[in-house]
């Protein structure tokens, strides 16, 4: 398989995850070697009670795009995060959210992604560091990987 095939298999796999489907409903992925983009268009179903994204989203968005980066690397079996620490900078409450994540690290067992996260006039409003490691699931039609 082709490494753009690979990365067009896991942006489908990511497009239909329910969560996707479901509570995030405008996201868009673009997937390549050791980079992923991930995007959300802002609802005010996301928003906390003074009006804001909800730290949670900022959270998902950090982590999937940092989690896309690794995986891009990865063609044989699904990472998993096994840990991640975001810093908030500034509240979005409109637009369109984009997190951009990228590989800082990578050995057999472990990688380190870092992730941004821009408002729709590319500012940064958040970022964040992850940890992510192989799992034994292996990428299949059964989880989506198609």
């Amino acid at each position: 398989m082709s490494d753009q095939e690979h990365y067009h298999k896991l942006e489908r796999m990511y497009l239909k995850a329910n969560i996707n489907t479901g509570i995030f409903d405008t996201t868009t992925a673009k997937i390549g070697e050791g980079i992923a983009e991930i995007g959300l268009d802002i609802t005010d179903k996301y928003f906390h009670a003074l009006g804001a994204i909800h730290g949670s989203v900022y959270f998902k968005l950090l982590d999937d795009a940092a989690f896309f980066a690794v995986n891009s690397l990865v063609k044989d079996v699904f990472v998993l995060t096994t840990s991640f620490n975001i810093n908030l900078i500034r509240p979005a409450n409109q637009g369109t959210l984009k997190a951009v994540g990228k590989i800082k690290f990578r050995s057999k067992n472990l990688f380190v992604a870092e992730s941004v996260l821009y408002n729709e006039q590319g500012k940064e409003i958040a970022f964040g560091t992850g940890n992510f490691a192989k799992s034994k699931i292996e990428l299949s039609e059964k989880i989506g990987y198609r």
